[in-house]
C-alpha cells in the first residue's frame, strides 16, 4: 500500500522533500513506518524520537494502524471557525484592528491585544527575517480549540488569534492574539494563555535566517494533545 508523507522544518530537510510516497506491506503500523524511515533516511532516523506524527491530521501514537492512500506528517518540536470564534493563518499582514473588532462586545469593559514581533538577535546573532511553516489543517483545528475552550472556560470572554507564515522582516508582527472580557483579569489571562498553548499545541515551526546568510529551525517544545501530554516520538 501507498502512504503519503508530509515534512516540515528539518525533517523536510532530512527527507529531502515536503511531500512524497512510502510504499508500506498491508498491515503496517505507524511504528513500521518509524522503522522505514529511519532505513531509508539515516539523518531523519536521528530526529525520529523528538518528531510527532499525525496520521489524517489528527496526533497517532505509533500503535496507530496504517492503510491505503492515509496522509503521515513527521512535525517537529514547533518554536516554542464558528460563531465568535476569530483564528487564521495568513500569508500576509496581519490586520489588527479587523482582529480587535471580531472579538469585540459591547459587554465588554476590557479589551487587550498581544503582538509578537520579529526580534532582530537572538543568542547573540543578529536576524534579518524568519520563515514561518505550517500544517495548515492540523494548525487551523488547533487554533479553534484552543480559542473555543478559552472563551467556554470565562464567561463574556472572547478570544481571537492570527499567525503570519512565510517570510516576516524584523520588527514586523507574526502573531496578534485579541482579547475582550467584562473585566480585565480574564482579558490578561486569556491572552496569556493563549500564547503558552500556540507555541506548545499549534505545529508551526520557524527559520531563522542570519545576516551572516546562515539560518538555522528553531525546534524547543514538543507539540502536546490539547495542552496535556507531549507526543513521544
Amino acid at each position: 500500500m501507498k502512504i503519503r508523507l508530509l515534512a516540515f522544518a528539518t525533517a523536510a530537510e532530512a527527507v529531502g522533500a515536503g511531500e512524497t510516497e512510502i510504499e508500506l506491506p498491508e498491515g503496517s503500523r505507524l511504528a513500521d513506518l518509524q522503522v522505514r524511515l529511519s532505513r531509508d533516511y539515516p539523518s531523519l532516523g536521528e530526529l525520529l524520537p523528538r518528531l510527532a506524527l499525525a496520521v489524517d491530521g489528527e496526533l497517532a501514537p505509533p500503535e496507530t494502524p496504517l492503510s491505503e492512500g492515509v496522509e503521515v506528517a513527521l512535525l517537529p518540536p514547533v518554536s516554542g471557525g464558528s460563531g465568535r470564534t476569530a483564528f487564521a493563518l495568513v500569508e500576509e499582514g496581519i490586520d489588527v484592528e479587523r482582529l480587535v473588532a471580531q472579538v469585540a462586545d459591547p459587554a465588554s469593559g476590557a479589551q487587550l491585544v498581544f503582538l509578537g514581533t520579529v526580534r532582530n538577535q537572538h543568542r547573540g546573532r543578529a536576524v534579518g527575517k524568519i520563515t514561518y511553516d505550517a500544517y495548515r489543517p492540523m494548525a487551523e483545528r488547533a487554533l479553534e480549540r484552543i480559542v473555543t475552550e478559552l472563551q467556554a472556560a470565562s464567561p463574556g470572554l472572547r478570544v481571537g488569534i492570527v499567525h503570519r507564515l512565510g517570510a516576516v522582516a524584523v520588527g514586523e508582527t507574526s502573531v496578534a492574539i485579541a482579547a475582550s472580557s467584562p473585566h480585565r483579569a480574564a482579558a490578561y489571562a486569556a491572552s496569556r494563555t493563549a500564547l503558552e498553548r500556540l507555541k506548545k499545541e499549534v505545529p508551526i515551526w520557524k527559520q531563522e535566517h542570519y545576516l551572516d546568510g546562515e539560518s538555522a529551525w528553531r525546534e524547543e517544545e514538543s507539540l502536546v494533545f490539547s495542552g496535556r501530554d507531549p507526543v513521544e516520538g
